[in-house]
């Protein structure tokens, strides 16, 4: 529970912040994709706004990394967890040095929503049965965060990310700066990320498979493997 509070709490401040910035802000990105190119030149400035939620957020994903690798039960997706970590890592270094941070932003409000959610819901399955007894109100948050979870994950990274994010970078940069550089590097990586956000997607499907067939009954995490299996499978740090 304590791991679940903290990127409840980590995301729902990332996200509010990155909200802040495209709707509190003269930025017009969120509405106008196509302008995240506009007035591009390379080294330009970064404003100190984006620059802190840079920093945020490279710190986080620097950690968890480590905690993916020697602090976090290993599932069925660690890998493709722990390669998604590292790709997002790589975007927020790399965007920053050759300045395409106004595609950052955007891309972190499109993706930390749906973490917000995922740790609602974890918060509530863990308080919804304590001290001995079942808290009917936390069952029913518990139900409609992972409603909401499995919306806003095909809203906001399956059809939002691809309309905005891929649309921009890999069509409209190329109108804007015809000889941008490392084009096909960063488009690249943005496009293994959408292949990793249908990945989980289908985890998401696959419960929601479960629930309307009674093969579940209550809210758990498809990803776990049994705890023997999950054991002989996690490796070691001298691996």
């Amino acid at each position: 529970m304590p791991e679940s509070a903290w990127k409840f709490l980590f995301y729902l401040g990332s996200w509010s912040y990155s909200a802040y910035l495209l709707f509190g802000t003269d930025c017009p990105f969120f509405h106008d994709p196509p302008s995240v190119f506009y007035d591009w030149t390379p080294g330009m400035a970064v404003p100190r706004d984006i620059a802190a939620a840079y920093l945020l957020q490279g710190s986080f994903y620097g950690h968890s990394i480590y905690a993916t690798l020697y602090m976090d039960t290993w599932r069925k997706d660690s890998v493709v967890m722990l390669l998604h970590h590292v790709v997002t890592l790589i975007l927020i270094v790399s965007s920053y040095a050759f300045r395409y941070h106004n595609v950052g932003i955007l891309v972190l409000f499109l993706h930390d929503i749906s973490d917000v959610q995922l740790e609602f819901t974890k918060l509530n399955i863990y308080f919804k049965s304590r001290g001995g007894s079942y808290h009917r109100l936390h069952a029913l948050a518990a139900d409609l965060g992972c409603l909401s979870f499995g919306f806003s994950w095909f809203w906001f990274r399956l059809y939002w990310f691809p309309l905005k994010v891929l649309y921009a970078t890999s069509h409209c940069s190329l109108r804007t700066v015809p000889d941008i550089p490392f084009y096909f590097f960063f488009n690249a990586l943005l496009l293994l990320l959408t292949l990793m956000n249908l990945y989980w997607f289908l985890y998401i499907v696959a419960f929601a498979a479960k629930v309307l067939t009674g093969q579940v009954h209550e809210l758990k995490d498809l990803r776990e493997y049994d705890t023997a299996e999950a054991q002989s499978l996690k490796p070691s740090k001298a691996e």
